[in-house]
């Protein structure tokens, strides 16, 4: 039993209108459900992703109105990478943000893979990573009415990096209890630091990777907006995630035991080094209640909040002017 790979990082925003207007506008991705916190329903939900929000290609944002900056360090998600199609469409990314004035440095190697770091409106750290010469998971399919050519466009979700300050125990739990295995090293970019740690999962390759920093420096990381909040590993089915559950269980990590997501069924876990880990089935899927061609079009609620409907709407902010 392996795990497949990332299936969706979410993360903390405090405009939810702001950031859907940077990542469908600026990034082109679609926005495949316009849902709200099941913990905290007075907030979004927003989900983007490939055509049809396959997983491994999902990038998830809960709202916070006026949530403090994230303010960066150790025991945290610090980078999220999103997968574009080859070397040229790196290219393409440098003068797209450009256009959008959108902060990032210089394409650079990493991990043997060209990347190219950049900033969103509310500071979150990504890079884009080349597949040029990937192999392994398959990438996602580009949605087809996005402003950005298909030849371009982000294809799904690339290696996540971990920051912590002590990496031992971050490790025993990805390689002894959820099956990864270490691949590479490569330099840090800060000096007097350890090498990143390369681990990959199932057919390996871009979209199954956590690349694991060790980092003596800094303060442990207080979330905010800007920030991730965790990081979901991909399981095929529920009876899998049930042998997950029983596994970790066993080893004696507190967890959310079996949840109910609606769209995926989860469990919830921390590691040693307080990072939020999350599995979750790559079904039933985004179109369980929405034709795949109306995806994110109009608030989706799961069942349980169904009869608050018109409670839930007389507080969200539209998105847009055309939202509803």
């Amino acid at each position: 039993m392996n795990l497949k790979g990332i299936h969706h990082v979410s993360a903390m925003t405090a405009k939810a209108k702001e950031n859907y207007a940077f990542y469908t506008t600026v990034l082109g991705l679609r926005l495949i459900k316009k849902t709200v916190n099941q913990d905290n329903p007075s907030v979004y939900h927003l989900f983007y992703g490939d055509e049809q929000g396959n997983p491994g290609t999902e990038l998830t944002f809960f709202e916070i109105p006026h949530m403090a900056p994230n303010r960066e360090g150790v025991s945290s998600i610090s980078a999220t990478s999103l997968r574009v199609p080859s070397d040229k469409a790196l290219d393409y990314w440098v003068k797209r943000l450009d256009d959008f004035g959108v902060t990032h440095g210089k394409i650079t190697e990493r991990a043997g893979r060209l990347t190219l770091e950049f900033r969103d409106f509310e500071t979150q750290r990504f890079f884009f990573v080349s597949d040029e010469h990937d192999t392994g998971v398959k990438a996602g399919i580009p949605w087809d009415k996005s402003p950005v050519p298909t030849e371009f466009a982000i294809t799904g979700l690339g290696p996540v990096q971990l920051t912590v300050r002590r990496s031992e125990s971050t490790i025993r739990v990805l390689t002894d209890l959820l099956g990864f295995r270490l691949k590479d090293t490569y330099p840090s970019t800060f000096e007097n630091q350890p090498p990143i740690q390369v681990f990959e999962t199932g057919e390996g390759g871009s979209g199954t990777e956590i690349h694991l920093e060790e980092r003596t420096d800094l303060k442990v990381q207080r979330l905010g907006r800007g920030g991730v909040h965790h990081v979901a590993f991909r399981a095929d089915n529920e009876e899998e995630l049930h042998t997950w559950i029983e596994k970790i269980n066993d080893s004696r990590y507190q967890n959310s035991g079996f949840v109910d997501r609606y769209y995926f069924k989860s469990l919830y876990f921390r590691e040693p080094n307080g990072i939020l880990f999350e599995i979750a089935t790559d079904g039933p899927g985004f179109a369980t209640d929405e034709a795949v061609e109306h995806l994110g079009e109009s608030l989706a609620l799961p069942p349980f909040l169904e009869s608050k409907r018109s409670d839930i709407e007389a507080i969200l902010v539209p998105l847009d002017t055309s939202s509803k």
